[in-house]
């Protein structure tokens, strides 16, 4: 313990002092110092405490720190490093009131808290402030109440293309409402984002700092995040907001819509590297990468510059190395995400292996919803796919699931086989699976039957009959180098003269240039503007054939066909893939020509096409098993013969003619694909609309209401429903009761809790009881759950049979207890904790 302390006391030391922070009067200025009681700090006193470094009169150490006029400004409590720093946030706080000090900071010399007592929660951060950023952060004055009092209605972020708009209520009665909104192109917020701004005041005045949407591909996601932004900065509790994104595309697209949404109250910039260009705004844009370019963000901001942080595509950008910069801030979080965690939520995390493509999706996923504050799994504010489809802002694919004789067997449980004669000149037997293809099994004729396929059957321009704009996703560079030939050549025959190789370009991050493609190709002009219509803007080049770009928030509502021409294995690289098509779009709008657009009327976006030649859609609505690992086809499949060259003993080769054997269209209604209802389970449907059930939730009438269900639901030949299969597909690490099912269905509880969950909510009621001196907490703890879970050690206890904690992994925390809590902890579980929830 003694060598711990040392070391907590040597770091700490040494990070106050790379901060500014001065122990001793120096030629820079006065000391700023103090240690315990206001007692100046001195080479001695330093050194005292040596060793016993919590083993002070109080039990443990205070800097307190002092401002430039020598008045307290924040106080430090320092902890050994095997302790953790909040374990003081209590004293820190009782101390910091008695010393007028706004700012706390927490430190076991490797994990840091800084807290400001007028704003809620510590927030880690990385490095100790300076007294400048300090006193700075002092000035600033939030009001919380004022943020939650504000009024946010539909017109509080109004983008119109009428610069001389000036919002005046009286325009908007009733009568000339729809016609003045058209009139002026007039963009409100749509209900479902006003729900989600008031979401976040209802989050902070429940004392929450951390907020996360999860909001479905084209819901709107910048235009809430500028409406929150707005609510910050309008109340005065943020003076400057940093908008993070992992992909420079995304960064000039959310600078571009701040700008239009915000540019008559505040600035945006695009930050780069110009300290200067950032510190004259109230909106900072870029990419997470630019702020960790040479840990940019240590060297050329304080903790305390930014005062909102807010994360888009949240599960990216805060995974790995990003999260440094995200926790670096210490101001409100604010996370987006269009992936939901729903389709994760029944795996079996036991039986996940490392190459499972679930496994790093869910560390990321639940990480996600940890750091912003949503550990029960429910976000601040959900939208989904399907919310948006039923209230008509978004739209579903048409399916088009196509196969070729070759894709037909490599899907096939038994896979492609192939008989080669190796070097000794005997037969071998090869198979191969749809995850090899364009990487160790080859066709260039399956590849020309995929682009045959899709152009023949590609959604045209409603406007000028020309094929729809689309992504195409490959599984290589160099197929995507194969398929934009392709599908250039199909278009000379097709199309003769019109596009000179441009129909089709390669975007993918070894081409230059691609970033800005993709912006021109949102901005219809990649290649110039297309040449069907002189009158109508849309881009020349219609196809960009990709890997991994052009996926994540990218803006393309014109979007009319998507190719998935690569195998797909994660759920959430399917639902970001797909929901580049789900916007709405109105065609009519890319017409320059005033007199005809009014003599066509609106060409509105009912659906697009997804041509998906791997069976992806089936994999993931039929095949898919989210509750326990997918494995890949393995066994002999009929041979194919030698048509076809192996190369280095892996590769193949195949010189067979391929041809579309498959080709079916199916349209998605309103209930969405499975991955978008995930959540929604049959029993669920079948209880939430229960008239009776309904009622006697509402009467609070349990007894009366559980009796029913059992008596008249529960294992009926319609549906078999029962206790145990429905704990199953729960598949959690304890027996949920049907009442636990019931409240969870009707949002009486949120979600279920796990056992480690019950075990800690438990305890910290009986912590709130008894409280036990810090130096008897964790034995306390381990005691408590040992007693509940374990129930041999509970029979150790309760008979009296001490002998037997010399050979229990409990024993030596029960010793070390005083008898008070030996005797508590029993006596408190068998009276308060019901123990049978807590069994498998």
């Amino acid at each position: 313990m003694a060598e711990k302390e040392a070391k907590a006391r040597i770091k700490i030391n040494k990070l106050l002092e790379e901060a500014g922070w001065r122990f001793f009067d120096t030629e820079e200025g006065k000391a700023n110092v103090l240690l315990e009681n206001n007692v100046k700090m001195t080479e001695q006193k330093l050194n005292e405490f040596g060793e016993n470094f919590e083993h002070t009169s109080n039990g443990f150490v205070d800097f307190l720190l002092l401002d430039e006029k020598g008045f307290p400004l924040v106080v430090l409590e320092a902890k050994a490093e095997d302790k953790n720093p909040l374990f003081g946030k209590e004293q820190a706080r009782k101390y910091a009131r008695s010393q007028g000090c706004r700012f706390v900071i927490l430190s076991n010399g490797n994990i840091h808290y800084f807290w400001d007592l007028e704003r809620g929660n510590p927030q880690i951060i990385s490095k100790f402030p300076t007294p400048e950023a300090v006193q700075g952060y002092a000035n600033f004055k939030p009001d919380q109440n004022r943020l939650v009092e504000e009024i946010v209605e539909e017109d509080y972020i109004v983008l119109t293309q009428r610069p001389d708009y000036k919002h005046d209520p009286s325009y908007l009665s009733e009568s000339t409402r729809q016609k003045f909104i058209d009139e002026n192109k007039l963009r409100f917020l749509r209900k479902y984002q006003l729900m989600a701004v008031k979401s976040i005041q209802n989050a902070v005045k429940q004392g929450k700092d951390r907020f996360l949407f999860e909001m479905a591909t084209g819901t709107g996601k910048t235009l809430v995040s500028a409406a929150v932004i707005k609510l910050f900065l309008r109340t005065g509790n943020a003076r400057r907001v940093l908008f993070l994104v992992d992909r420079l595309e995304l960064e000039n697209q959310a600078y571009r819509a701040f700008n239009d949404y915000l540019k008559n109250d505040y600035t945006t910039v695009i930050y780069k590297e110009n300290r200067d260009d950032w510190r004259k705004a109230e909106i900072v844009v870029s990419t997470i990468q630019t702020f960790l370019s040479k840990n940019r963000y240590k060297r050329s901001f304080s903790p305390d510059d930014f005062d909102l942080v807010i994360s888009d595509e949240a599960h990216r950008s805060i995974g790995g190395n990003s999260r440094a910069v995200f926790e670096y801030f210490i101001g409100y979080k604010l996370g987006l995400t269009a992936t939901p965690k729903n389709y994760l939520k029944n795996i079996d995390v036991s039986k996940l292996g490392e190459n499972d493509p679930r496994q790093l999706e869910r560390r990321l996923l639940l990480d996600t919803y940890r750091t912003f504050g949503c550990e029960n799994g429910e976000p601040t504010f959900r939208y989904s796919l399907i919310d948006g489809v039923k209230d008509g802002y978004l739209v579903n694919p048409v399916v088009v699931d196509a196969r070729t004789e070759i894709t037909t067997q490599l899907l096939s449980d038994e896979g492609y086989a192939v008989t080669t004669i190796n070097e000794e000149g005997e037969e071998v037997e090869k198979t191969y699976v749809h995850k090899d293809f364009e990487k160790k099994f080859f066709s260039e004729s399956t590849n020309r039957a995929f682009c045959e396929a899709f152009m023949k059957n590609a959604l045209r321009d409603p406007i000028t009959g020309e094929i729809g704009k689309t992504i195409v996703f490959c599984v290589s560079q160099n197929h995507a180098a194969k398929i934009t030939q392709i599908l250039n050549k199909i278009a000379d025959k097709m199309f003769p003269g019109k596009y000179n190789s441009d129909f089709a370009i390669q975007v993918t991050s070894i081409i230059h240039d691609a970033q800005q493609f993709t912006i021109n190709f949102t901005n219809n002009n990649l290649s110039g503007y297309g040449n069907f219509n002189p009158v109508y803007r849309t881009s020349k080049t219609r196809v960009c054939v990709t890997v991994g770009m052009m996926t994540t928030g990218y803006d393309c509502p014109d979007i009319l066909n998507i190719c998935l021409m690569r195998p797909i294995f994660s759920p959430t690289e399917f639902i970001q893939i797909k929901g580049r098509g789900t916007r709405k779009h109105n065609f009519t709008e890319n017409l320059i020509d005033e007199k005809l657009k009014a003599e066509i009327g609106e060409k509105q976006k009912k659906y697009f096409k997804l041509f998906d030649f791997f069976a992806n859609c089936e994999y993931f609505e039929e095949k898919f098993n989210y509750d326990e690992i997918i494995e890949l086809p393995i066994g002999r499949g009929s041979s194919s013969g030698t048509q076809g060259i192996i190369i280095d003993s892996d590769e193949y080769h195949s010189k067979k003619d391929d041809h579309i054997l498959s080709f079916e269209q199916k349209a998605i209604g309103t209930e969405g694909m499975k991955i978008d209802r995930m959540y929604f389970e049959k029993f669920e449907n079948k209880i939430i609309d229960h008239p009776y059930i309904k009622q006697k939730v509402e009467e609070g009438n349990w007894e009366e209401l559980l009796d029913y269900i059992e008596k008249n639901i529960m294992d009926k030949p319609e549906e078999y429903f029962t206790l145990d299969k429905l704990r199953k597909a729960i598949n959690i690490d304890r027996r949920i009761t049907l009442k636990e099912i019931i409240e969870k269905i009707f949002g009486i509880i949120p979600y279920f809790k796990t056992k480690e969950e019950l075990l800690e909510e438990e305890f910290d009621k009986f912590d709130s009881r008894y409280l036990p001196k810090e130096e008897y907490f964790e034995y306390a703890k381990t005691v408590f759950k040992a007693y509940i879970v374990d129930p041999e050690f509970r029979q150790i206890i309760d008979s009296g049979n001490y002998a037997m904690l010399n050979i229990s992994p409990y024993g030596e925390s029960y010793k070390k207890l005083p008898p008070e809590l030996r005797k508590a902890i029993p006596e408190y579980i068998k009276d308060y904790v019901p123990l049978n929830i807590f069994s498998a």
